[in-house]
Formats: structure tokens, C-alpha cells, sequence
């Protein structure tokens, strides 16, 4: 967003970030993230994406961003391993990025996420007990389907944080991975 070199890209790139620090913080608060914030951050997305480009080009980057986002992270709703605010943010999110920003913020939010998967889980049990955790995960990978103790992870672990950070990644640095 930010390599249109316009101040209006600038500007649209801080409203984005700020949106998404808000989805954030709240999911890190309160494990929930506003479905107002996702609606507006939705709207906006795809007023940025019409506007920014000539309406068609624009509605179609809008809307196909927004279904990339979905696509991207909807097996793992499916699977219970996410919320349906963290598919919903990202959704509105790609709306602004257009599909291929999309798949990159998706990718460096999985990457993050792993990351983050991994501090939470030393914080809350030990480095003792991951490492075990993992170690028998990677010989018996049936532990990590839903049902098992997964899940209870992804209830507490805020995962909005990993897919907002992606998103903001892709929206300042363009072109990263791809």
C-alpha cells in the first residue's frame, strides 16, 4: 500500500496499521476481536481499493483480496485451530492488501504465528513441558487433531496478533516475499 508513494497511500497504510493495533489489543485483552472494527475495517478496505485504482480494477482487487484472506485461513477455522474473528479480520484486512498482498500477510502471519505459538506455549507451561510436548507431537502428530489439547491452546493463545502483524508487514513492505 505504502509503495504508491502518494500521501493518500500513506495516509490509508497508518489508518491501516492503527485498525489492525486496535483488532490486536483486543484480542489480546479480551480474546475476542469487534465485529464493528472488522466492518470497518472492511468498508474501508474496499473504499481504499476503489479508490486507489480506476472502480472495476479496484472492486475486483477489494473483493479478491477479501475472498483470499478467507480462503487462506478458513481450513484452519474448520479445523477448530482458529476463531471466526481471526478469519474475519484477516478477510477485511486483504481487502485493503488485494490477493497476492494477501497470500504474502498470510504467510508471514503463519510464520508468526508459530512464533507466537511457541512463546505462549513456554509462558503459560515451561520449556521442560513444550519440549516434551514437542518432541512427542513430532513422533505421535494424531495429539495435535482436534479435541486434544490444542484447542485449548487456541482458546487462550491470541492469534489476531499473528495475522494483524502479517497484514501490517505486507501493507509497509510490499513485495517481501513475492
Amino acid at each position: 500500500m505504502v509503495s504508491s508513494g502518494s500521501d493518500f497511500g500513506f495516509a490509508a497504510t497508518i489508518v491501516f496499521t492503527v485498525l489492525l493495533l486496535l483488532a490486536a489489543v483486543g484480542d489480546i485483552r479480551t480474546r475476542r476481536i469487534s465485529n464493528r472494527l472488522v466492518l470497518v475495517l472492511t468498508v474501508l478496505g474496499l473504499t481504499y481499493s476503489i479508490w486507489a485504482t480506476p472502480v472495476l480494477p479496484g472492486v475486483l482487487r477489494g473483493t479478491g483480496g477479501l475472498i483470499t484472506g478467507f480462503a487462506c485461513w478458513i481450513p484452519f477455522y474448520v479445523l477448530g485451530w482458529l476463531g471466526a474473528g481471526d478469519i474475519k479480520l484477516y478477510a477485511a484486512a486483504a481487502s485493503w492488501l488485494g490477493p497476492l498482498h494477501a497470500l504474502e500477510g498470510a504467510l508471514i502471519a503463519a510464520v508468526s504465528g508459530a512464533v507466537l505459538a511457541l512463546i505462549w506455549m513456554v509462558w503459560t507451561s515451561g520449556a521442560k513441558n513444550v519440549a516434551s510436548t514437542l518432541a512427542i507431537a513430532a513422533a505421535r502428530p494424531s495429539m495435535l487433531a482436534p479435541g486434544s489439547n490444542t484447542v485449548a491452546i487456541r482458546k487462550t493463545l491470541p492469534y489476531g496478533v499473528a495475522l494483524a502483524f502479517g497484514a501490517i508487514v505486507a501493507a509497509w513492505m510490499p513485495g517481501l516475499l513475492f
